[in-house]
């Protein structure tokens, strides 16, 4: 299993739903509980976030490979977990 990392927003409205989906996700399928998700709020880590190369929130990296970027849907977030435990 990979770590996840997720870089957010508190005022974005598409980060905020990202992580209502993300706990019904994990809610709805045990495989997903104990993922390890790491969630970084860009404007209180500005030196972190300025590490990695993304552009739009909310972005999902496993490890240090970005998996998505920008508007997630449901499909999106789910398919982030899946890639994650992976081998």
């Amino acid at each position: 299993m990979k770590e996840i990392i997720m870089f957010t927003m508190a005022v974005c409205p598409y980060c905020r739903r990202a992580r209502h989906w993300m706990k019904e996700i994990i809610d709805g399928n045990h495989l997903y509980a104990n993922l390890e998700i790491k969630i970084i709020d860009e404007l209180l880590h500005p030196f972190l976030a300025a590490k990695y190369d993304y552009y739009y929130v909310p972005a999902f990296y496993i490890g240090e490979r970005k998996v998505h970027e920008g508007i997630a849907t449901r499909e999106i977030i789910e398919s982030v977990f899946r890639r994650a435990l992976d081998p």
